[in-house]
Formats: structure tokens, C-alpha cells, sequence
């Protein structure tokens, strides 16, 4: 009895001296990366905009179109890239939870019935009936995590979790973005459409009266002809565009998770009005990207879960020690089996340490170290695109706002030049040839004019895509972003 108690006493004391050594995480200690970027956008591209933090959050609220604001809202619960990106965060969830439960013991319950009979031969002297065995017990085993392979593992797994946080705001803005930008365009074809019926009905006109001036022999028959080419020209635009409208319906459509042609109703029947911003552009400054881009700050926890997997790497050269122990009811007869006397238990330690592993463990480190320094250079390289990106939508938006605003001066001019050379024409003071040049010229601005208008503002949405906007720091992601997305299982937490 004096042994058994010195044992356990041996058993207890190097047990609490192993927990106290817990606190050894071998592995470097992570320290996130310093990036420096300039103090400020290049002065060119920012000429006209206002400075000062940029409210990025909901920016499709400058574009002050109700109709836009209810499919970027359609967007966010519906969006099927979005739904998947929820079940990657659902799993890391879960990883990380399958990491963190090594932390603690592992209690199996066990139990089983045994009837045996030897042979003549290997019967003992005396054992002449067959025999019973039963048992009833919990066992438990636990990793000491004394050199922090676990804890290096549980904060990789946490690292991996943010990642895919990030992962879905980086969806979430790109898939805002292109909803806006699929609306605009549609609203940019419907304007086009809606200029090409007013120059058809123009050019229809223009060729009664030219027909009426054949009729009364004022101009020769090659003027009518030139009037149908011109008019059967126009009208060929017509299908064209029609076609690229359908085309945005079904890209907007499966943006929001329809089927294609489900939004024709809401939208065909609008004047085709292209939003406008109606304040100030603020940008803010290059540093606010560190913070507000989803793309770098995943490219950074992602530096982070590489780091300490090469503590977990590193933990293999040091031996890990478990403890284990039983408490169970052991008994030849199923009456007795409840009897104090029935009573087993075993407690003990053990250690395993790798002393030769061909050098398997050392090129896992290597492997381990050299994949962090990958990431620590795809994070400088997502910092430099996000600045190249914002870079090249301020100075497009910029510029496209110049060549709109020539672009209205021109169709303006054009407009008149159509109203006098019309005049000449009738006054027979203009060749018919005038008429053609002026009006193709005509339709020629105003397709590019509506084209440009459309620019302008997808490329106001591009900058704020470039600056990260369109996601909720306080969002909850505990549930799908789709009400009739499958149900999670809560079955077996404990397991």
C-alpha cells in the first residue's frame, strides 16, 4: 500500500512539473509586418477629389439610387459566392476547434464481457470451467504541451479563421462592386438605346423630306438612297444593344443569386437614368489600405498561420510527453461488477521523442520557414497591387470625367450643326452629303458620350472596390448569409 501511494506521489509531482513547463512555445513569436507606404495619393490623380478619411462602408450611398441600394441589399443575402465563402469560414471554425481540443484530456469510456475456456494444455491446475470477464471503466490521455506544439497549432488555426474572415469581406466587396458595375452598364445601354430611337426617329424624318424633295424634283434619287442607308444603319444598332441589355439582366440576376430573367420587370421599365454621385469623393490616405483592404489584412493573417506552423514544425525535435490513466470496474460476475472490490485503476506517463528521423524533421521546418517567407512576400506584393489599383481608378476617374465633359460639349455643337445644316439643306443652300456627315457624326458622339457617362461613374465604383469598401467591421458571421441555406448541425458538441 506504501508503494502504490509513493508511485502516485512520483506520478503527481512530475506530472505538475510538466504543466508548469506549458508555457515553452519553441517557434518564432509573430510580429506582423511593417509596410511603408506614402503619405499621400500622387497629386495628379487626386486633382479635384476631397481630402480627408474616405466612408467607404456603404459608399453606394453617394450614388443616391434607391434601385442600386436594393440590389447591392439583394446581393448581400443572396449572393451564392458570398453563401460559399460562409462554409469556408464554417471550416476553419471547425479546425480551429479540432486544434483546440488537444488542449485538454481525452476521456473514453470503455466496458466489455469475456467468456473463455483454454485447452486441457494450457489450463492451469484447478481451472477446470471456462471463465468470465467484465468491465466497466473511463480512460483519459492527455498531451503536456510543454514545448507548445499545440499552442503554436491553436494559433495557427486562429490566424487561418481570420483569414477566412477576410476571404469572405474580400467576396463581399468585389461581389458589390460588380452589381454596381453590371446596373450602371445596363443603365448606360438603356441610354444608348434610348439616343439611338430619338436619332432613328431624326433620320425618319430626314427621309420623308427627302423623298418629298425627290417628288418634287428638287434632288435626285441618290439623296433618298443615302437617307435609307443611313436610317437602315441607325436601326441595325438597335438589336445589338437590345442583346447587351439581356446580357446585363442575366449577369445581374445570377449576381443575386436569381435565374437569369428575373429582374427584367423591375428593371426594364425605368428611363434607363445612369446614377450620379451626389457629394464629395473623398479618398483618405494610402495607409488607411492596411486596415480597410480585405485582401491585404488576409494576406497578412495568412503570414501569421505560416509563422506558427513552424513552431509546430520545430516542436518535433523536442519529445512530447502524455499522461494517461483508468478508473474501471473489473469482475468475473456481472453481480459483483458493482462491488467495491471491483475497483481497478492505472496511472501513468510516458514520453516519445524522435532521435532519428532521416532528417525529416528538419526539412519540415525548412519547408515550414520557407513558406512564411513566401507569404511575407505575397503580402508586400497584395500591398503594392492595392496602391497600383487605387493609383489607376483616381486617375481614371479623373480623366473620364474630363473627356465626358468634352464629350457634352461636343454633342452639344453637333446638335446645333445638325439644326443648321438642316436649315441649308431645305433652303437648298446644303448638300445632302452635310446632312449624312453631320448626323452619323451625331450618333457618333452620342454613343460615346453615354458610353463615357457610364465610365465615370463605373469608375467611381472601381475606386471605391480599390479602396476596400463595402463590408461591416461589426457583421456577424456565426449565420449564412442566405435564410435558406442548410442547417448546422449541433449534434455531438462535447465530440
Amino acid at each position: 500500500m506504501r508503494n502504490r501511494a509513493r508511485w502516485i506521489q512520483v506520478v503527481a509531482l512530475v506530472a505538475v512539473g510538466l504543466l508548469m513547463a506549458q508555457g515553452c512555445k519553441v517557434g518564432p513569436d509573430y510580429t506582423p509586418p511593417q509596410k511603408e507606404l506614402p503619405d499621400a495619393w500622387h497629386e495628379a490623380a487626386t486633382d479635384g477629389l476631397v481630402d480627408g478619411a474616405a466612408s467607404v462602408q456603404t459608399w453606394w450611398d453617394v450614388l443616391d439610387d434607391p434601385i442600386l441600394t436594393d440590389l447591392i441589399h439583394q446581393a448581400q443575402e443572396a449572393n451564392l459566392d458570398l453563401h460559399g465563402a460562409f462554409y469556408s469560414i464554417q471550416a476553419a471554425r471547425a479546425l480551429r476547434g479540432i486544434a483546440n481540443g488537444e488542449r485538454i484530456p481525452s476521456v473514453t469510456g470503455v466496458g466489455g464481457a469475456n467468456r473463455a475456456d483454454f485447452s486441457e494444455n494450457a489450463r492451469a491446475p484447478g481451472s477446470g470451467e471456462p471463465s468470465n470477464e467484465f468491465l466497466l471503466g473511463v480512460g483519459a490521455d492527455w498531451e503536456l504541451d510543454v514545448f507548445g506544439r499545440v499552442a503554436r497549432l491553436v494559433e495557427s488555426r486562429d490566424a487561418a479563421l481570420q483569414a477566412s474572415l477576410e476571404d469572405y469581406r474580400d467576396i463581399l466587396v468585389s461581389v458589390l462592386a460588380e452589381v454596381a458595375l453590371a446596373y450602371i452598364d445596363l443603365r448606360t445601354v438603356q441610354l444608348r438605346i434610348d439616343y439611338t430611337e430619338r436619332n432613328i426617329e431624326t433620320q425618319t424624318r430626314t427621309l420623308d423630306l427627302t423623298q418629298d424633295r425627290f417628288n418634287a424634283g428638287l434632288v435626285s434619287a441618290l439623296d433618298v438612297a443615302q437617307a435609307e442607308t443611313n436610317l437602315a444603319a441607325t436601326r441595325a444598332e438597335l438589336p445589338v444593344l437590345h442583346r447587351t441589355l439581356e446580357i446585363d439582366y442575366n449577369r445581374l440576376s445570377v449576381l443575386l443569386g436569381q435565374t437569369p430573367g428575373a429582374l427584367q420587370s423591375e428593371l426594364g421599365g425605368t428611363d434607363g437614368k445612369i446614377p450620379v454621385p451626389s457629394g464629395e469623393v473623398a479618398v483618405g490616405l494610402p495607409a488607411d489600405l492596411l486596415r480597410q483592404r480585405p485582401d491585404i489584412r488576409r494576406a497578412e493573417r495568412d503570414l501569421a498561420a505560416s509563422t506558427a506552423l513552424i513552431g509546430v514544425a520545430t516542436a518535433e525535435l523536442y519529445p512530447q510527453f502524455s499522461l494517461s490513466g483508468l478508473l474501471s470496474l473489473e469482475a468475473t460476475s456481472l453481480s459483483n461488477l458493482a462491488n467495491g472490490d471491483s475497483v481497478t485503476w492505472s496511472l501513468g506517463g510516458a514520453f516519445r521523442w524522435n532521435l532519428f528521423a532521416g532528417g525529416r524533421i528538419r526539412n519540415g521546418i525548412r519547408f515550414e520557414e520557407a513558406r512564411t517567407a513566401r507569404s511575407l512576400v505575397a503580402y508586400e506584393q497584395t500591398v503594392l497591387f492595392a496602391v497600383e489599383e487605387v493609383e489607376d481608378a483616381l486617375v481614371t476617374y479623373k480623366t473620364e470625367q474630363q473627356r465626358r465633359d468634352r464629350l457634352i460639349e461636343s454633342v452639344d455643337a453637333n446638335e446645333r450643326s445638325l439644326d443648321l445644316v438642316m436649315t441649308q439643306y431645305k433652303a437648298g443652300l446644303a448638300d445632302f452629303q452635310n446632312v449624312l456627315d453631320t448626323q452619323r457624326s451625331l450618333v457618333n458622339r452620342q454613343n460615346q458620350l453615354a458610353a463615357s457617362e457610364g465610365l465615370v461613374v463605373q469608375s467611381l465604383v472601381s475606386l471605391y472596390r480599390a479602396l476596400g469598401g463595402g463590408w461591416d467591421p461589426d457583421a456577424n458571421y456565426s449565420e449564412p448569409p442566405m435564410t435558406s441555406a442548410p442547417e448546422q448541425s449541433d449534434s455531438q458538441e462535447s465530440s
